[in-house]
């Protein structure tokens, strides 16, 4: 019987270690087949070396600008602008979206048409007007990118709020709840969803926005880095930077993906 208990036991975790190794093949395949195909187009000839160069050379040159403190430095100080800028943007655009979702129904129904004009003006077309306003130093990045973060998270968070079940909101109310309950207890859960999808895309936006703030106007950053890099025909370097802020963008969003899904256990995945 012991023996038996045991094979049961073993059993299940055989197979989660396959399942895993399953599960990260399948999402790593594309990227491994990427990276193989960069790697032999320059070295055989198909694309030129010089102005492409294969991922082990880019590799090898991130090692040497972390060796060197460099490329620590340069993320350091892109982040430093995106906790800054993107923070802000949650404080702002949070309240303010439940606030028009929940409460000001009305004056939100009259302002939608200003917001999204606001929201979809591009933001490499505000550059100039920023930095009038602002100057060329650090407030002016952060509040690009604050600015560019802001509406994903503003506009999903109205939208979570008046997405929400209406016969949730009426057995709330019959339960007598209060203003305050009901926000905490009905219209948060049911909206969190959304909500949380608005923040991970003002995450990312975040990461965009930050590469041409940095390009203007900056000494420092991982954008400033690439744009020097270029000017003084450093590739592999420029390469360097590149890949370095997808990466931070890749983590950030894994991040992101994974706070969601613990805060939102109890929504049920869709299977076709």
């Amino acid at each position: 019987m012991e023996a038996s208990n045991s094979t049961n036991v073993n059993k299940p975790a055989s197979f989660d270690v396959l399942g895993l190794l399953k599960t990260i093949i399948h999402k790593s395949a594309a990227i491994v087949i990427f990276l193989i195909i960069w790697q032999l187009a320059p070295t055989i000839g198909l694309v030129n070396a010089i102005f492409i160069p294969p991922p082990s050379v880019v590799f090898i040159e991130m090692v040497k600008l972390t060796l060197s403190g460099e490329l620590i430095t340069q993320t350091l100080a892109s982040l430093s602008r995106v906790i800054f800028g993107f923070g802000l943007a949650l404080l702002v655009a949070l309240p303010l979206g439940f606030l028009l979702g929940g409460w000001f129904k009305n004056f939100e129904t009259a302002v939608d048409p200003l917001l999204q004009v606001l929201g979809q003006a591009n933001p490499f077309t505000l550059f100039p007007v920023f930095m009038a306003l602002l100057g060329i130093g650090e407030i002016s990045k952060i509040a690009i990118i604050y600015w560019v973060c802001q509406w994903p998270v503003l506009f999903n968070t109205v939208t979570g709020i008046r997405n929400v079940d209406p016969i949730l909101i009426k057995v709330a109310r019959t339960a007598g709840l209060s203003k305050l309950q009901l926000f905490w207890k009905v219209l948060l859960p049911a909206s969190l969803p959304t909500v949380l999808t608005g923040i991970r895309m003002g995450a990312a936006f975040s990461f965009f926005m930050l590469i041409g703030a940095e390009m203007i106007g900056a000494s420092s950053g991982l954008g400033f880095m690439i744009i020097e890099a270029e000017g003084t025909f450093q590739i592999s370097k420029m390469y360097a930077g590149i890949v370095t802020v997808a990466l931070l963008g890749i983590i950030v969003n894994m991040i992101m993906i994974q706070f969601e899904k613990r805060v939102t256990r109890w929504k049920e995945d869709i299977n076709l």
